[in-house]
């Protein structure tokens, strides 16, 4: 799932025939198709990844930092924008900005008729990439503070420095590795994004590398995969060099801490806390409520451009979607059982690799962790690459068994657990660097086979963990679009593709009627884990204390 993937991809990129020659590599390079698409990959992810760390920096420090009310809401609310797929998050702000959207009808301040959507730019671009990647540097940032010793806060509230001072010479210096961290995967996470560049990008001719990629693949077929391979290969590389640029930095910025992790401090923000509340909740409504309110408005009308009104106003896309198509349903069922199976897998496999990671054995040690570090690979390569990859591989039947895996859904499978791995085995093996070995070597010299002490010792005391990742694991999969976008076929939709293709085909009611209860079915679903969490052991559902 992660080796002969990538392998092959490198090996069809950079050795094309089995000889390594750099001649397609240089060819691309000098194609300003490409030239132009990697510019723009660069500056929108690099500028988004600024602008979501700046604001999901700035989140977290008020939220985790100080005595700010309804923090448990607010943090569900923050995260919840991640949790919707990026190009529901692209068509909602299409439909709240441009001159035909119902909602802005409705309120009498559409612009001028045949005025262009403002969105329809780079800036546009690079705003919705900030606001998708919010909510994941805040997660980052806000989980660097939960870590902190308080002790060091504390000494310095009592040699009388004051909240400023001590957010600048104590909190953001102990917090500096989180900060890179929230900037590096936000980087990563808009230069392999491929929804809102495409639903934006395309009508401005701003196209980036996956846009390039998917167009060329889906105008001219599996012909172009040696093209295209190349093309992925550098974005591939672009995403490794922000990875290996994330840690030099943050080895430099790393400062060794003592005392085990405490409750956070609440600094009391007096007259300002009313501004900072209405502040954060003017936050949520701008980049939560309004775009889903444009959502429900387009959805309600029989076309869109349509003003709604008691009159236009129609559920007829909603029931177009639930019961008189058959691929939005395929698409919810596909998706479910999908992101299901690979969360389940992808839990067990962490376990188990974590595992073996955490022992002194050099093989099996050295085993887990060439595993860990091809995930962390695969997770920091955009998806539209991975999915080439397992075209490459996948596109002819399995040796022996002469079965093909292209044109079905075990080759989404295949991608989720090539993509999401790094997901699941970050919470087990930090789970594991906690635990006493003693443990292990007790049951061990009691005569404890290696399954027995998987399911009475260590399979319980990681489980949390695991059923943490498992749940990001399963989010991130049921609302994809950019691993799929090239692997899906008839029969075999996830909902992500589904909504895309409604979009692209100009059905721009019928899309957002499915964007508005895939939304609501992740809200669901969230709430669901929320509330089970609250009987949970800690750490089980990831935005709980």
């Amino acid at each position: 799932m992660l080796l002969v993937p990538l392998g092959r991809l490198a090996l069809t990129g950079l050795a094309p025939g089995g000889v390594p020659d750099a001649g397609p590599l240089i060819e691309a390079l000098g194609a300003g198709s490409t030239r132009r698409a990697l510019v723009n990959s660069l500056v929108s992810a690099g500028a988004s990844s600024v602008l979501a760390t700046l604001a999901g920096g700035l989140i977290a420090l008020a939220i985790g930092l100080t005595d700010i009310r309804g923090r448990g809401v607010l943090t569900f609310l923050v995260l919840l924008p991640m949790m919707i797929p990026p190009h529901v998050t692209a068509i909602a702000w299409i439909q709240a900005t441009g001159p035909a959207s119902p909602l802005l009808l409705l309120l009498g301040l559409a612009p001028a008729p045949g005025s262009e959507n403002p969105l329809y730019s780079a800036g546009g671009v690079i705003a919705l990439l900030s606001v998708q990647n919010t909510g994941l540097t805040f997660l980052v940032v806000r989980t660097g503070l939960r870590a902190l010793p308080r002790d060091m806060s504390e000494a310095a509230r009592v040699f009388g420095a004051g909240p400023g001072r001590m957010l600048s010479r104590v909190v953001l210096p102990l917090v500096a590795p989180s900060l890179i961290a929230a900037l590096a995967l936000a980087f990563v996470s808009g230069l392999g994004n491929f929804g809102i560049p495409a639903l934006l990008g395309i009508p401005a001719r701003f196209t980036t590398l996956p846009v390039l990629i998917w167009r060329r693949l889906t105008s001219f077929g599996p012909g172009m995969l040696p093209d295209v391979a190349v093309l992925a290969v550098i974005i591939g590389a672009v995403a490794l060099l922000a990875v290996l640029a994330q840690r030099r930095a943050q080895a430099r910025a790393g400062v060794s801490l003592t005392g085990a992790p405490q409750p956070a401090l609440a600094l009391r923000l007096g007259g300002a806390r009313p501004f900072a509340e209405a502040a954060l909740w003017a936050w949520v409504a701008a980049t939560l409520a309004l775009p889903l309110a444009a959502l429900v408005s387009t959805a309600l009308v029989p076309a869109y451009g349509v003003r709604l009104s008691a009159d236009t106003a129609t559920l007829e896309s909603f029931r177009e979607v639930l019961f008189v198509q058959e691929a939005p349903l395929r698409a919810f069922a596909n998706s479910t059982l999908l992101a299901g199976v690979a969360a389940a897998l992808l839990a067990a496999t962490a376990v188990l690799a974590g595992y073996f990671a955490s022992r002194p054995a050099r093989l099996p040690r050295a085993v887990a962790g060439g595993l860990s570090t091809l995930a962390d690979l695969a997770y920091a390569i955009p998806g539209l690459v991975i999915s080439i990859a397992m075209i490459l591989v996948f596109l002819r039947p399995l040796p022996v068994l002469g079965v093909s895996l292209y044109g079905t859904g075990g080759i989404i499978l295949a991608a989720y657990l090539t993509a999401f791995m790094a997901i699941a085995l970050k919470p087990v093996a930090a789970a594991y660097a906690r635990l006493d070995p003693a443990l292990d070597d007790a049951a061990r010299t009691s005569g404890a086979g290696f399954s027995r002490r998987m399911r009475r010792i260590l399979g319980p005391l990681t489980a949390p963990a695991a059923a943490s990742g498992a749940i990001l694991v399963f989010l991130t999969a049921y609302n994809e679009v950019t691993v799929s976008a090239l692997l899906w076929s008839t029969g075999n939709e996830t909902i992500g593709t589904a909504i895309f293709n409604y979009e692209d085909s100009g059905a721009t009611p019928l899309a957002a009627a499915m964007s508005v209860i895939t939304v609501l079915a992740t809200l669901c679903l969230m709430l669901l884990l929320d509330r089970l969490g609250r009987r949970a052991p800690p750490g089980v559902v990831p935005w709980r204390d």
